[in-house]
């Protein structure tokens, strides 16, 4: 996130569901942790900010993945947008990119999906103003 502020302003918005990254300090680690798992409907999900991609998931990950056994994975940490199938955990993988101004990317980005029951549906890349 950058700093508590950003997650500030986000969970006035909406309720604000997110785990710390490399970059974040002291002030967004106190609040958030480095791994979050929680039900959405009936779907678990699993999040953490450095966890790899299928097949080449961090070590923390694979443990994370094992024993939680979530239905979406989100991770970042590359900037990279992926949505990936994972039928090898029975998951899907997220990775929404990057939303804010610094770093690498050319295009800012987020995903947005719907969860009813066990159903996830209407996934949808958003290209955000930088």
């Amino acid at each position: 996130m950058g700093n508590i502020g950003i997650a500030d302003e986000l969970n006035a918005f909406k309720p604000l569901r997110a785990v710390y990254g490399n970059v974040d300090g002291y002030d967004v680690r106190k609040v958030y942790r480095e791994e979050l798992v929680f039900w959405c409907e009936k779907v678990k999900v699993a999040m953490m900010h450095i966890g790899g991609y299928p097949g080449k998931y961090s070590p923390a990950a694979r443990t994370l993945i094992s024993l939680e056994k979530p239905r979406i994975f989100i991770s970042g940490h590359s900037h990279i947008l992926k949505v990936i199938n994972d039928p090898h955990n029975h998951l899907l993988h997220i990775n929404p990119g990057a939303a804010g101004k610094e770093g690498m990317q050319q295009v800012s980005t987020a995903i947005r999906f719907s969860i009813d029951g066990e159903r996830i549906f209407d996934l949808e890349i958003l290209e955000l103003k930088r």
